[in-house]
């Protein structure tokens, strides 16, 4: 890092509550366990915080990312700027009967249990999800039974002067695996669900756990589906299709549970596991005519 960015970093973050940490390794904090150093890695304290954050890095045109851990590849080279992660925010609230208001930070698979604590139905599928909510509205993560999107009413953010505000639905876009927002950082969001016996509820959260057990490498650092399914066919049956199920390069491997997983064994590098993508995107296209499209999300620098 230029000694000039340093300095811009350092004013950007000086006096901002939380945890502030310098080039800290981000495979610490993804669920694939590859990624290089941030730069400046910023947990925030609360809103407050990361609204100062905002409005000091704004006029010093200091880059802010979010971070989530989940579908994410960070390369090997790290991320320069700022990277925010919203461990901290882990409120979650019910501002009536069918509604749930959950910050960023807050896991999945803790939502879901809330939803089933108040009797609430729509959210079963996103148990199993690895990751939080932040990351999970920004791509629309969701399952063959149900979207993040199909449930939610609003977004609350903060804007780049530091403004918290409430997006409504009609202020936002969604597709498969994908979302519009204005410009902000997303730090918590509003759904709407439907009551339901806890019974039922708990039933159909056990089965979504059960196959998944049974289908996903969930013993191997993972960060979920690497490509998007193409309409009318599987990523996966396609990979199995040419023939790449199980290859390996370096520590980096196709799952043998599931063809569109890519899991560390255990020193995979990010440089590693985008060989294996172009290798898996080149022979698909080659041999079925389909291009693939990547659900994972890749961000940061080449060593």
């Amino acid at each position: 890092m230029k000694e000039s960015d340093e300095k811009i970093l350092r004013e950007a973050v000086r006096g901002i509550e939380g945890e502030i940490r310098w080039r800290e390794p981000l495979s610490r904090h993804t669920t694939l366990k590859i990624g290089g150093p941030a730069d400046v890695l910023v947990i925030p304290k609360d809103r407050e915080a990361l609204a100062h954050l905002v409005r000091r890095a704004h006029p010093l045109d200091a880059p802010i990312f979010v971070m989530g851990g989940s579908n994410l590849l960070v390369r090997d080279g790290g991320i320069r700027g700022i990277v925010v992660k919203l461990s901290r925010f882990q409120r979650i609230t019910d501002p009536n009967e069918t509604e749930i208001e959950v910050e960023g930070g807050v896991p999945l698979s803790r939502l879901s249990r809330h939803a089933l604590a108040r009797g609430l139905s729509g959210l079963e599928f996103a148990l199993g999800i690895p990751g939080t909510v932040g990351g999970a509205v920004v791509m629309n993560a969701g399952t063959r039974e149900g979207e993040m999107s199909d449930r939610l009413t609003g977004v609350r953010i903060i804007e780049s002067d530091g403004t918290i505000r409430m997006l409504s639905r009609g202020e936002m876009a969604f597709g498969y695996r994908w979302s519009r927002f204005p410009r902000g950082v997303i730090v918590s969001a509003r759904m709407k669900l439907r009551k339901a016996g806890k019974a039922e509820i708990q039933r159909r959260m056990e089965g979504f756990t059960d196959r998944r057990k049974a289908t996903q490498p969930l013993t191997w650092p993972n960060a979920g589906s690497v490509f998007k399914n193409p309409t009318g066919t599987f990523a996966a049956r396609l990979v199995e299709a040419v023939g790449l199920k199980g290859r390996r390069i370096g520590d980096a491997q196709v799952s043998e549970r599931h063809a569109n997983f890519i899991i560390n064994r255990g020193h995979a590098t990010a440089k590693e596991v985008l060989q294996l993508i172009r290798l898996i995107g080149k022979r698909v296209e080659e041999e079925t005519g389909i291009t693939l499209e990547l659900e994972l999300r890749i961000v940061g620098q080449d060593r």
